[in-house]
């Protein structure tokens, strides 16, 4: 204000001064001219310059002395505002502080601010952050998310100003109460609905027995999960046997969350049988943002991923990304093939509209993932369909199996690189995957992002939602291996004689490797598609053969017994020595298994360093669920059987991380 104020005020002087500037000049003018035409008129011309010349000092003083008038009388009422202003933002029933921009330090705030604090806390020199909760830089922010502050359980937006005064920088901060907006929206927020699916997951193992128990058992269950839904003020109702569709509001919803669903506990704790099986449930919610529509089909999708990773568990479905709580029970395999079936039809009707398909499992590729994806090929080559599957030819664990095909003429050309794979991409190419359905650990990521539709068959528990759904999944963590799953479908699908013997043993061979030579994770399929193979020419014998040992990684599996702790009483974590390559990756897992032969070990975990990452792997003798570990390190797998790869070349701080992981299992197990 006071340097518009100089402004105005020094305009007539600057404008007295360009009208005397040009009268000088037009008197020179006049001189010269004067001087040219007649010297008898020269006095008169100097005369007339000596009058002019007089005429402009008196006017430059005039001007002077009006300008330093008009000034004295600006600064002596530039106080008089200032004290106006001051005195105004003092009394402002708004809070007004003002901060060092460096230091953030308050050093001057109004009376609003004191009084918004019952406490005697000196606020001059406190720092912005420890009274706001915010940095003054995240105040002087446009976002409405962060210029949003709490102070004494009130509620306020903040507006910012920077003022330049003697080569230093400070900021005044006006606080506006905004507490009864901020109320209304956590109100709305609180009863904002949360759409729940809840499903008992025993249903035909708890049919085997006598309807009378099943009854009791079904009784006990429903009774729980109506004193749940009482609980939570909700709407429980049961529109299929055994299926219940939950609602409740997001206040009671988040109680639960932070109680982890004990209800998961309370259920586990009724048997049924011979009392050795625990009844449990998974339920599936969906606490997102959107229409009634929305909510519905989030909830059957969290549904689906929570029975896809075995049962058990709760899986909730936010804004962000999935939450998983429970799933600490192994899995009991379903005796029915109905799934089976269905899937198999589906597939065939997709295999046989595609023009080409290609096929891929997971990277250093084992048994399993190559005798699946073996199988899969044989029933694209029973509908007539052009096929690949994608695999490293130059992996030394695949010697033995590309060996085995090598003679047979269907399968000549049918095993590409990556690249290649990529180059056969067209727009109506179907892409299967088997035995994995982590996208960070497929042969080839590339090739499911450029291919529009995508099956999966896998037997390991989902991690996380698919980047893009595919159009068909069938995961059944039950299952032993992908290659049960695989021989089942093709028990559905091909005529009798049209499965090679060679087909048969890899087959054989993965059902083999994810079983431990039957000793863990079997049920009556297992035994069943093992029968199967053997009918259609699997030799255990030569399947037995793929399995055997080189001299180099016997001592490479040798090295990691060197170094092995037991923590927490039961937990054997082994650690290589020095670097590997990417054979000690299954060095690591057959160490893994052999450690679970000692005695008091009921989990194994071998952690070697390959280049710049450090890969884990994890088995587990049936009591701790190690894909749960693993999945906290960024890792997933089975119940049993789980692999993790941490973004750190420091094998002691991979060690805590682990450690960090098996700790929050085990305590959270006990409470």
């Amino acid at each position: 204000m006071q340097k518009k104020n100089e402004k105005i005020n020094s305009t007539p002087g600057l404008r007295g001064i360009l009208i005397a500037a040009g009268g000088a000049v037009l008197a020179l003018v006049l001189f010269t001219v004067l001087t040219v035409l007649s010297c008898p008129a020269l006095p008169t011309g100097i005369i007339l310059t000596v009058v002019y010349i007089a005429a402009v000092a008196v006017w430059l003083y005039l001007a002077a002395r009006r300008s330093r008038k008009q000034t004295a009388e600006a600064g002596s009422l530039n106080p008089v505002l200032g004290n106006i202003m001051l005195d105004m933002v003092q009394k402002l029933p708004d809070p007004v502080f003002i901060c060092d921009e460096i230091s953030e330090r308050i050093i001057w705030h109004n009376k609003a601010l004191s009084a918004l604090s019952d406490s005697k806390k000196l606020l001059h020199g406190m720092t912005v952050g420890s009274l706001v909760g915010k940095t003054a830089a995240q105040l002087m922010n446009e976002s409405d998310d962060t210029r949003t502050v709490a102070v004494a359980g009130r509620f306020f937006r903040t507006k910012g100003y920077r003022i330049h005064s003697a080569e230093r920088t400070f900021l005044l901060l006006i606080l506006d109460e905004v507490t009864e907006l901020e109320e209304l929206r956590s109100h709305i927020d609180n009863r904002n609905l949360v759409v729940g699916y809840v499903m008992i997951d025993n249903v035909d193992e708890m049919l085997q027995y006598e309807q009378e128990r099943y009854r009791s058992v079904a009784s006990k269950i429903d009774t729980i999960l109506r004193d749940w839904a009482a609980d939570a003020a909700g709407i429980l109702k049961e529109y299929e046997r055994d299926r219940y569709l939950f609602l409740m509001t997001r206040e009671n919803f988040r109680r639960f969350t932070a109680d982890k669903f004990g209800v998961l506990d309370t259920i586990r704790d009724i048997h049924f049988g011979d009392a050795s099986q625990p009844v449990t449930i998974s339920v599936g919610f969906a606490d997102v943002t959107g229409s009634y529509t929305e909510k519905e089909k989030a909830a059957q999708a969290a549904l689906d991923t929570a029975l896809q990773r075995g049962g058990d568990q709760i899986v909730v479905k936010g804004d962000g990304e999935l939450e998983f709580y429970g799933g600490r029970t192994k899995t009991v395999q379903k005796r029915t093939r109905v799934r089976s079936r269905v899937v198999a039809t589906e597939l065939v009707a997709m295999i046989s509209r595609a023009s080409g398909v290609l096929i891929m499992g997971h990277r250093f590729a084992d048994f399993d993932a190559f005798g699946s994806a073996v199988g899969l090929a044989r029933i694209c080559m029973f509908c007539g369909v052009d096929v690949h599957v994608i695999v490293n030819k130059n992996d030394p664990n695949l010697r033995g199996c590309l060996e085995m095909l090598e003679d047979e003429p269907a399968y000549r050309g049918v095993f590409v690189d990556s690249e290649t794979g990529l180059d056969l991409v067209r727009t109506d190419t179907l892409l299967i995957i088997t035995d994995v359905n982590n996208p960070k650990t497929y042969e080839c990521p590339e090739l499911a992002e450029n291919c529009d539709r995508i099956v999966i068959i896998d037997h390991h528990r989902k991690s996380s939602e698919f980047p893009r759904e595919p159009v068909l999944s069938y995961i059944e963590p039950s299952a032993a291996a992908a290659s049960e799953l695989v021989s089942e479908m093709l028990e559905q699908i091909l005529p009798d004689e049209d499965l090679l013997p060679a087909e048969a043993n890899l087959l054989l061979a993965g059902i083999l490797l994810d079983t431990k030579q039957f000793s863990k994770n079997t049920g009556t399929r297992t035994f069943s598609a093992a029968l199967y193979l053997r009918d259609r020419g699997a030799d255990p014998a030569a399947a037995q053969e793929l399995f055997r040992t080189e001299l180099d990684d016997f001592l490479r599996e040798a090295k990691f017994h060197s170094d092995v702790e037991i923590y927490r009483e039961a937990v054997a974590i082994a650690v290589a020595p020095d670097g590997g390559d990417a054979a000690d990756r299954v060095a690591a897992a057959k160490a893994a298994d052999r450690l679970l032969s000692v005695t008091g070990v009921e989990a194994s975990f071998a952690i070697i360093r390959i280049g710049d990452k450090i890969h884990v792997s994890a088995r587990s003798a049936g009591k701790i669920n190690v894909q749960l570990i693993l999945e906290s390190c960024g890792g997933g797998g089975h119940f049993d059987s789980a692999g993790a790869q941490l973004e750190t070349s420091d094998t002691a701080s991979a060690v805590r991380t682990l450690k960090r992981a098996i700790d929050e299992f085990i305590d959270g197990t006990a409470d």
